[in-house]
Order: structure tokens, then C-alpha cells, then sequence
């Protein structure tokens, strides 16, 4: 049976990860981390496992692999680790909708070099994705987490990767000192935002009675936008249905453009509650020339090529006007 570069590669990280995680008493995850540490360095510390380890570190690298490819082998790699300790906020965002979201930064920057923001990148499966899409090497990036295994996750995906980075240990929320960013992506957590009084420092802080975290990562996403800068985000569906006294409508009136918003298929979620959707906003600025028409649709399913390759034809044609 022929193996593909992503499981070949994904074997390796496996393989060492389970090592590690048997001699070494770690988690899954954080074995994975120290795998993919020596993997970067080219070294293997451990004397005792270095003879089963060296071989394997060595075999990672090959000619004419792809930064894409290590991205996908080591999302395997996590999402294993994953299933075996599940956690509440440790769910990865669905390849397809990280190669779709890449597609939309690389069809708005074209070859021009950018930056670009992730406020709640938890293991850069979705910022390394988008990048690895880009038509272009010259990329500043930003990403930000509280959670301490998956920013390590991050560090070491990128690093295997080998893309520059600039990773921030902390609340998204606060600030984030990356400047003004040509995008800002994100699949932004739900639920209430318990820091209240950092939660009053936003337009955003009460809506329908309470501090919901996807506006208030929606309003930080656009306050560290350039002019003109582009949002791009997973919300979920029930977003708007929750402003009930239309005050994030009126927000977004008054600071962007909404360009785009794309309801993905039901059997990506495991219910109508956590189903979720694109959208594209574009911050307010000078030569900001806003479509008469918003691009709203309704995807087919992922497994439908032949609609989802008219649907593609569609959206590029949109974003060519």
C-alpha cells in the first residue's frame, strides 16, 4: 500500500511522541511537543532513548516535502492526543475550513507581503494553514493564547514548519502589541467572558445582558486592523440572533464593511448549536470601495465536489469584481 508524504510524516511523530510518553511519563501532547523540539534541533538529549529516537528525528525532513504537509501530519498528531484527553477549548479547527479561509487571505493579499493577526491561536493549525496558502513569503505574524500546552503546541508546529512567528502568552482581550495587522483570523471561542471589568474597556461589553466573547474578539480583531484591513473570522450562527437590540449591527456600520458571510454545511458540527459561519469583514479607510452586493451563501457539503466546485467558481469570480 503507498503512503503519502503526510502519513509518512505523521508516523514519525507518532512514533516518537509514543516513545516519549512511555519513558518519560508525559501526556500525549506534551510528548509531542518534545518530539517535535528534537525533531527542529536535530538533537536527541535523552541518552536513554536516543538510539530509538535518532533515527527517527532524522527521518522527519525529506526533499520536496511542504511546510502544508507538516502542518497537516502534526494536526493529526494533535488531534490524537486530543481524543485520548479530551479538554474543554482544545478543539481544532476542521482542515477544510482552514484551506478554505487560506483561500480567501490569498485571493484578497494576492503577491503583496502582509501581516496578520490570530488573537486566540491556540495550536496555529488555522494561521500556519492560511500562510501556507499565501502567495507570498513575506509574512509578519501574530498569534495569541492563554493556554499554556497549546501555545507550546504552536511554537512547535511552526517551528516544524519552519515559519517565524510571533507568539503572545496571554488573554487575546488585552493588548497585543503586534501593530496594526493587514488581517486578522480567527475561530473565536464562545461563551460568557469572565474578566468583567477588562470586558468594560469594549464597544461590545454587553450584549443581550451579558459579555459574550465572540463580539468582544470581534471588536479586538478590528481594533488591530490597519485601515482597510480585512477580518476574517468562524462565528457562531447564532451571533447575530443573539444581538437582540441590534447593537453590534450598528457597530459594524459604523467601523466596517460586512463583504462576505458564508453558512457552512450541518455535518461539519455535531448540532445546530455549535454550527458556525464565515464572515468577512472589511475595516472602515481610506479607498475602501464597499460591493453593492454582500457575498451571503449557503455551502454545500464538503463531500459534494461537484457542488463545492461550483460554489468555488462563484466565490472567486465574486472577489475578482
Amino acid at each position: 500500500m503507498q503512503t503519502t508524504m503526510v502519513s509518512e510524516l505523521f508516523s514519525v511523530l507518532d512514533q516518537s511522541a509514543r516513545l516519549i510518553e512511555e519513558h518519560r511519563h508525559k501526556s500525549y501532547l506534551e510528548a509531542l511537543c518534545t518530539a517535535g523540539e528534537m525533531i527542529f534541533a536535530g538533537t536527541v538529549k535523552d541518552e536513554e532513548l536516543k538510539s530509538k529516537l535518532e533515527p527517527l528525528c532524522t527521518d522527519f525532513y525529506r526533499e520536496g516535502m511542504t511546510a502544508e504537509e507538516i502542518r497537516r501530519a502534526f494536526q493529526l498528531a494533535v488531534l490524537k492526543g486530543m481524543k485520548i484527553a479530551p479538554q474543554p477549548g482544545h478543539e481544532m479547527t476542521p482542515d477544510s475550513l482552514v484551506i478554505l479561509m487560506g483561500h480567501v487571505v490569498a485571493l484578497l493579499a494576492g503577491e503583496r507581503p502582509f501581516s496578520i493577526l490570530d488573537p486566540a491561536v491556540g495550536t496555529a493549525n488555522l494561521l500556519t494553514g492560511v500562510m501556507n496558502q499565501a502567495e507570498t513569503d513575506h509574512i509578519a505574524a501574530y498569534g495569541a493564547d492563554t493556554d499554556d500546552l497549546l501555545l507550546k503546541l504552536a511554537v512547535t508546529s511552526a517551528n516544524l514548519q519552519q515559519k517565524e512567528i510571533h507568539f503572545f502568552h496571554q488573554d487575546g482581550l488585552r493588548p497585543i502589541y503586534s501593530g496594526p495587522v493587514d488581517f486578522a483570523v480567527c475561530d473565536v471561542p464562545v461563551g460568557i467572558y469572565p474578566d468583567t471589568q477588562m470586558a468594560k474597556s469594549f464597544e461590545l461589553n454587553v450584549i443581550n445582558g451579558k459579555a459574550l466573547t465572540p463580539f468582544l474578539f470581534i471588536e479586538k480583531g478590528l481594533m488591530q486592523l490597519k485601515e482597510s484591513g480585512y477580518l476574517l473570522y468562524l462565528i457562531p450562527n447564532q451571533l447575530f440572533s443573539e444581538d437582540k437590540e441590534r447593537h453590534f449591527h450598528r457597530f459594524i456600520q459604523k467601523n466596517a464593511a460586512i463583504l462576505a458571510l458564508l453558512q457552512l454545511p450541518p455535518s461539519l458540527f455535531k448540532n445546530a448549536d455549535t454550527a458556525k459561519s464565515i464572515m468577512l469583514l472589511q475595516k472602515k479607510g481610506e479607498g475602501i470601495t464597499v460591493p453593492k452586493q454582500t457575498l451571503l451563501a449557503e455551502m454545500p457539503d464538503f463531500s459534494n465536489k461537484h457542488k463545492m466546485q461550483d460554489f468555488m467558481t462563484q466565490m472567486d469570480r465574486w472577489f475578482a469584481r
